[in-house]
């Protein structure tokens, strides 16, 4: 790009324009360059800020005792709003770790932190403890990092563990939240707080865990909101009866006529108390667990039963060796045990969220039109025996249960805005038509549509204005001076040049009385004229060209007039 013939084409052009002009493009440029620069100042200001963050989110005790730390070392701060300090920005480092040696801010949560530095001659205890703080101020942060949690305290009560069962104890936890402005917690957000105290705690219960916000109430996640079930109420019967009236009437639609000629409502009555039960079944027939059994033979003499005079012989009995005078006997013993086992079924049932105790639904349906013999569409109702059928349709699409006490009807209506579209409508018809023809090459017609407005807006808007930037200024009459102006002076002038000429022709050329002043007056115009076009080219060349278009303007005018006078 040649940046010395770009320059004063652009010179060239500004020299072209008219002084309004010339003013118009001068503010603007200000304008945009003042902008530019007041943006770039402000943000080198902002940028260049001397102060920065220290602490934020600070307790209003915590951020008195940083306050009387700043003073105390004599480091200048801000407090641009509550909580927040500031301090120099080259400082910001040193002050912080310098303030944070000295255990500020204190009401911060400390973590497993404690344990980087050891300390030696500890005891058991101090490690418990320590252990204890770190758990609580971890599972502080974790809540707190939480979206609806500004604020979070955890306290864990952990027994001591004891060799005995009956003497131990489970742990329990307490928890205080507080939440950010105009947020609430959800149950399903309790119990989630609860379950992730409970697990990083041993033993611990979800339970055993409670939850209090900053005003002392108690968050259960069990309870529900009076309020809250009843919108979950409300709204389970809203969906369920929509359900059933968009299914009756899009079964209906196919043969009414569509789904504006049929209109269909339905009302459920349901009972939401939930109910559990528990039974149990025994099996009639039992089964076989163990089956045991004991067989016992013996052959021999008989045993002999001590007799006699009693003493130490005859309660020693048959002494070994002497033969008996028993005959010999057989001894068989069987036994067998059998157990059986008796089946048992426990089922714990509980009821469902709600119960459907009866269903009414009620649908009117518009009827038929045929063409009658002045040529408009007549309404015709529909007869009993097809509105028993749609009846009987609408109980088999809602499941009717006479039993429930269930309540179908079935009416039948005129519908006045399906009657004014059957009237006919000329205009109406046309525009469908039109419509038809035209929907297929819609997304054409955009584009084109679109390509016209741009055309149009380039030759009427674009080009116009580009020509005027570019054409040559011709200043308005009334407004500049014309060009073969003459004031009084030279008028004046010219006059006394002209008698003094005269009398010199008149001697020269020995004319008589009878010579023209016009003529002469008009040589010395002509003679000007030249002059002034030699010198000013540009001008003259802009003047003739605007007397030659104002000529041609007033000849087609006059043209066109005696045209309409001869029609």
């Amino acid at each position: 790009m040649n940046f010395k013939e770009l320059t004063a084409q652009l010179t060239r052009m500004y020299e072209k324009l008219n002084r309004a002009q010339k003013i118009v493009i001068a503010g603007t440029l200000f304008a945009v360059i003042g902008f530019i620069v007041f943006l770039v100042l402000y943000t080198s200001s902002a940028r260049s800020s001397d102060y920065a963050v220290l602490f934020d989110h600070l307790s209003s005790k915590d951020a008195g005792l940083i306050i009387q730390e700043l003073d105390k070392e004599g480091v200048p701060y801000k407090i641009p709003r509550d909580g927040v300090i500031e301090v120099p920005k080259s400082e910001v480092y040193k002050v912080r770790i310098n303030v944070a040696s000295k255990g500020l801010p204190k009401e911060s949560h400390v973590g497993f932190e404690l344990f980087d530095k050891q300390e030696f001659g500890s005891t058991d205890f101090d490690q418990r403890v320590k252990f204890l703080r770190a758990l609580e101020g971890e599972l502080s942060r974790t809540i707190q990092s939480l979206q609806p949690i500004q604020s979070a305290v955890v306290h864990l009560a952990i027994p001591k563990e004891s060799v005995f069962v009956s003497k131990s104890s489970p742990p329990t936890a307490s928890v205080v939240v507080k939440t950010v402005d105009d947020m609430r917690l959800s149950r399903k957000q309790i119990a989630g707080i609860k379950n992730l105290v409970a697990a990083a705690v041993a033993n611990l219960k979800p339970e055993n865990v409670k939850i209090v916000n900053e005003f002392g109430e108690p968050l259960e996640a069990g309870d529900r909101d009076e309020g809250e079930l009843v919108k979950q109420q409300i709204a389970y019967k809203n969906r369920f009866e929509k359900a059933y009236e968009e299914k009756i009437v899009n079964m209906l639609a196919p043969f009414i006529g569509g789904k504006s000629r049929v209109v269909a409502k339905v009302t459920a009555d349901f009972d939401f108390s939930q109910r559990s039960s528990v039974s149990e079944h025994y099996d009639p027939d039992n089964v076989v667990r163990s089956e045991q059994s004991m067989e016992e033979k013996r052959t021999g003499p008989a045993p002999e039963k001590p007799g006699g005079v009693p003493g130490a012989v005859s309660n020693i009995g048959p002494v070994q060796g002497v033969e008996s005078k028993s005959g010999q006997q057989k001894f068989q013993k069987s036994t067998t045990t059998t157990n059986y086992e008796v089946s048992k079924t426990v089922s714990n049932v509980k009821g469902p969220f709600a119960t459907l105790r009866r269903i009414t639904a009620a649908v009117v349906v518009d009827g038929k039109y045929v063409p009658g013999e002045d040529g408009t569409m007549q309404y015709r109702p529909r007869d009993a025996e097809e509105l028993a059928r749609i009846s009987d349709l609408v109980k088999q699409a809602i499941g009717f249960n006479p039993k429930r006490g269930d309540q179908v009807t079935v009416s039948n209506f005129q519908f006045e805005t399906t009657a004014q579209g059957m009237e006919p409508n000329p205009y109406k018809s046309a525009v469908s038509t039109f419509y038809a023809y035209v929907e297929p090459i819609l997304p054409v017609l955009k584009f084109l549509l679109l390509f016209v407005i741009l055309f149009l807006f380039y030759k009427k808007v674009i080009v116009p204005f580009s020509q005027r930037m570019l054409e040559v200024p011709v200043e308005e009459e009334g407004e500049g001076e014309p060009v073969l102006h003459l004031d009084e002076e030279e008028h004046e002038s010219l006059a006394e040049k002209f008698t003094e000429m005269r009398k010199k022709v008149e001697e020269q050329l020995g004319l008589t009385e009878e010579f023209s002043e016009e003529e002469l007056k008009y040589d010395i115009l002509l003679e000007k004229v030249k002059e002034m076009a030699e010198e000013r080219t540009e001008e003259f060349a802009a003047l003739i060209n605007a007397l030659i278009r104002d000529e041609n303007e007033m000849e087609q005018s006059v043209t066109a007039g005696q045209n309409k006078e001869k029609s």
